[in-house]
């Protein structure tokens, strides 16, 4: 039986994932423990997790497989930073020492992290192998085109692939500095969001704008070709020899300086955020069809960074190109320990594979608190809760409150392994709120107040809110609010959505769902089943039984800035932090009202224990 741990470290999401005999037991980012967010460290507690998940000691493990190849990075940033020299010096400084003190000696430092693995085989594998891996072997299909898409791996930064039963094979690849990873962090960075974290809040600004300068990117930024390549007019760009991402021809091209954090959102923001939108989905398109030319599969698998980007998601699928496509949930760099791990198993051991079903488990592969672990922890603290021995009695409650408009803190069974809130760790409430998407924007992510949620609905219901009607469980597919549920704008209304102040244009009902009904009318959807997601499937069910609408609100139960939370004091404390009205912990119910009052300056310091990103 071939026990197989997985990492990925010492750039972005760190993580690390266990197989077992071709179950994929457990993954985490470390992150999550930690409470670090992007933690890049080595995945100490990440790694402990999985094992004790599985049962095993390390010196029970088979093989260990890391996500990329250092030496291989190591020498692309030698290489880059020798052809731009005297300039990167600074940047050259900065990303050294790590470099010569642990990242060239990662065999060292993974034994030295697990003393007891003697000489158990480590795989190193080619970075965008893993991402196609983790992309290609747990989807449902036989046969599919793979494209992975992010930042840059060693030297590739897009490949394109095909997968077929056990085996992978990259076809096509795009290498540094051309990348549309990186072209999309460009803009993030210019419009004032960080990079690495901010590229959701791009993609989620850009609705509000129109994509008056994508000319502008096509003409002076890229080179664009038939077949989705491009090539980067490196004038506009710095990130191959500075800590900036972009030039000060970039500036000039675009009317002015890259926007400070946290400065008001202008117009400029929205139209750069839109036109890069647009342009990425074009690439993104345009590398569909050529996977579809080269491959002639029926289905796609993506992953990478940029497959997070939903809304291009959303495009493929309606574009035709492909009959059906599998995201890998944890599409980053988290994503590519378990890759590792599934490219070891199926393509190093040759071990037959099973296609037809979603061997992602929902992606709930982190840890899960039992009753008594959580009421020993209640008890100990003193915290009053109310316990409820029948789970209809507990979602009679719940479900109850959500449509008197309470907000509810939701911590259920295993932990998700991706950036998503798939129901597990997840704040919940009303969709019909016409104020909520403030509300939980405001005074509980406080977090902009642009943000869109995303909606759960039941799977079977999806086609009578959204216009689809396949499945998303994994909230990474964009669709439009049925035409039947939005609602006639009053002349009012349709001049505020023109208003500079983003939140007017937020407060605009435009559907019968208007929390998580985008300025668009788009909606990021999230499918729910029983199969897959157990008691929020059927909270959901008792919500429209009680209320008739088979949607509920669904953001990640954390503040800004913060990881997901992972243990019942964590959900305790952000759930203390905030205005929340209720925090469920699986049986157990905290009530707002009869908690000890907390003073303005407890909550302030835990919004402050997080970066802001």
């Amino acid at each position: 039986m071939k026990k197989i741990l997985g990492i990925s470290a010492y750039y972005h999401d760190s993580a690390a994932a266990l197989m077992v005999e071709g179950e994929i037991v457990a993954a985490a980012q470390e992150e999550r423990f930690t409470r670090i967010k992007h933690d890049y460290h080595f995945p100490k507690q990440a790694i402990a997790y999985c094992l004790r998940e599985g049962k095993l000691s390390v010196d029970e493990l088979d093989y260990i497989a890391f996500y990329d190849k250092p030496l291989l990075k190591f020498d692309r940033l030698i290489e880059t930073y020798l052809s731009f020299a005297p300039f990167g010096l600074r940047s050259f400084l900065t990303a050294m020492p790590l470099w010569l003190k642990r990242k060239l000696h990662l065999p060292r430092e993974i034994r030295k992290a697990l003393p007891t693995l003697a000489q158990k085989p480590l795989v190193f594998l080619n970075h965008h192998e893993s991402h196609a891996a983790s992309a290609f072997f747990p989807s449902p299909f036989q046969e599919a085109a793979i494209l992975t898409l992010d930042g840059v791996g060693e030297w590739d930064t897009t490949t394109i692939g095909f997968g077929s039963g056990n085996k992978i094979n990259l076809i096509k690849s795009l290498e540094f500095p051309h990348s549309i990873g990186l072209l999309y962090s460009a803009f993030t960075y210019f419009t004032g969001f960080r990079v690495n974290s901010g590229e959701y809040k791009l993609m989620g600004l850009a609705p509000y704008g129109e994509p008056k300068y994508a000319d502008l990117i096509r003409d002076k930024l890229i080179d664009l070709k038939e077949d989705g390549s491009f090539a980067m007019d490196m004038r506009f760009f710095q990130y191959c020899e500075g800590l900036r991402m972009t030039s000060p021809e970039f500036d000039r091209l675009f009317g002015g300086p890259a926007r400070k954090p946290e400065d008001f959102l202008t117009q400029r923001e929205m139209d750069l955020a839109a036109s890069i939108q647009a342009v990425t989905e074009e690439i993104v398109l345009r590398m569909a069809k050529t996977c579809k030319n080269l491959t002639g599969a029926k289905n796609l698998c993506l992953a990478g960074g940029v497959a997070l980007n939903c809304v291009a998601n959303g495009k493929i699928l309606r574009s035709g190109i492909f009959d059906d496509i599998w995201i890998q949930p944890a599409a980053g760099d988290a994503g590519g320990a378990l890759g590792s791990a599934l490219f070891v198993h199926y393509q190093l051991l040759e071990s037959a594979r099973k296609s037809g079903a979603d061997s992602q488990k929902g992606s709930l592969l982190g840890p899960a608190f039992s009753e008594q672990e959580i009421g020993r922890f209640l008890d100990a603290n003193e915290i009053p809760y109310t316990r409820f021995e029948s789970e209809v009695e507990l979602l009679e409650c719940i479900a109850r409150c959500m449509s008197e408009g309470h907000v509810v803190g939701w911590f259920a069974g295993r932990m998700e392994f991706g950036p998503r809130a798939l129901g597990s760790r997840s704040i919940i409430g009303d969709p019909r709120n016409e104020t909520m998407q403030s509300t939980m924007n405001l005074r509980i992510k406080f977090r902009e107040s642009f943000r869109p949620f995303a909606p759960c609905v039941l799977r079977e219901d999806v086609s009578e809110y959204f216009e689809m009607s396949g499945e998303s469980p994994y909230m990474l597919l964009v669709a439009d609010v049925r035409r039947e549920m939005r609602c006639d704008l009053t002349t009012e209304q349709i001049a505020l959505q023109r208003d500079a102040d983003l939140r007017k244009r937020v407060n605009v009902k435009r559907s019968q769902i208007p929390a998580v009904t985008h300025v668009d009318m788009s909606a990021r959807v999230q499918t729910v089943d029983e199969p897959r997601h157990g008691r929020f499937y059927r909270l959901m069910k008792e919500f429209k039984r009680q209320t008739g609408c088979s949607v509920v609100i669904n953001t990640s139960f954390n503040i800004r800035g913060e990881p997901i939370v992972c243990t019942p004091e964590d959900a305790y404390r952000c759930f203390r932090a905030t205005e929340m009205d209720l925090l469920v912990l699986e049986n157990c119910v905290l009530f707002r009202t009869a908690q000890p009052s907390q003073s303005d300056a407890e909550k302030q310091n835990y919004v402050a224990s997080f970066q802001l990103d």
